[in-house]
């Protein structure tokens, strides 16, 4: 378990995200008494990028930059271990084009 506080425009978030990885596929996720309720899925394509595929954010955190952490976690989880990151996943892939100093992942 990592708590991370992030700054997202005026919104304030202190949250703990949570990483479980798998062979060939991971994910980083919220808990809220014991249940998911924020979530960002990879796969690994070899030993060098992974797959962000799905996002996803229960309703009672939305609107809350729930989302937007989950993907900077992801790629702060990219850069630490060296890897690149193809953002299939529209949600991911609009929060790295629209922030440029998340943009170094990218192939």
């Amino acid at each position: 378990m990592v708590q991370i506080s992030t700054m997202l425009s005026t919104l304030y978030i202190d949250m703990d995200i949570q990483h479980k990885d798998e062979d060939n596929k991971g994910s980083f996720f919220v808990e809220k008494n014991g249940k998911a309720k924020a979530e960002i899925t990879y796969s690994k394509a070899g030993n060098s990028k992974i797959i962000i595929d799905h996002t996803e954010v229960s309703d009672s955190l939305r609107g809350e930059g729930v989302g937007k952490a989950l993907v900077e976690h992801a790629v702060n989880y990219a850069r630490e271990n060296e890897l690149t990151v193809i953002p299939l996943c529209p949600f991911a892939k609009s929060v790295i084009e629209r922030n440029e100093s998340l943009q170094d992942v990218l192939n």
